[in-house]
Parts: structure tokens; C-alpha cells; sequence
């Protein structure tokens, strides 16, 4: 039977390198779909790149804290 912290260890990487998937096809979508609308509407571009930039910051966000997360649990792992 696993304990905790094995569990603990197991589970932290993982939802590091999930989040970092998702986050990368997160921001890969969100970029390709903002350059097809800047291609559509060169005219707009500026306002489009500034809510695409701003969106990318927030995705990546989630990242930072999914590793900020996995930074404290690791602190748990083989401590009693």
C-alpha cells in the first residue's frame, strides 16, 4: 500500500507536466487563432497582439502556480 508521500511524489510531476501541456496548447492555439485574425484584419492587429499578449500571460500563469505548488508539496516528500 503507498503512502502518502509516494503518492505525494508520484502526483507533484505530473501535474507540473500536465499543466505545462496544457498550458503549451493553450498558448499555441491562442497565438495561431490571434495571427489568423491579424492576417483577416491588418488593421487591428495592435489591439489583437495586446489581448494576445495579455491572454498568453495569463495562461502561462497557471503554470507558475501549478510549479509554485509543486515547489511546497516537495517540501512534504520524506519529511514525517
Amino acid at each position: 500500500m503507498m503512502d502518502y508521500q509516494a503518492m505525494l511524489g508520484l502526483a507533484a510531476p505530473l501535474a507540473v507536466g500536465l499543466a505545462a501541456i496544457g498550458s503549451g496548447l493553450g498558448i499555441g492555439r491562442a497565438v495561431g487563432s490571434a495571427m489568423e485574425a491579424m492576417g483577416r484584419q491588418p488593421e487591428a492587429a495592435g489591439k489583437i497582439q495586446t489581448a494576445m499578449i495579455i491572454g498568453a500571460a495569463f495562461i502561462e500563469a497557471l503554470t507558475i502556480y501549478v510549479f509554485i505548488v509543486y515547489i511546497l508539496a516537495s517540501g512534504k516528500i520524506g519529511t514525517h
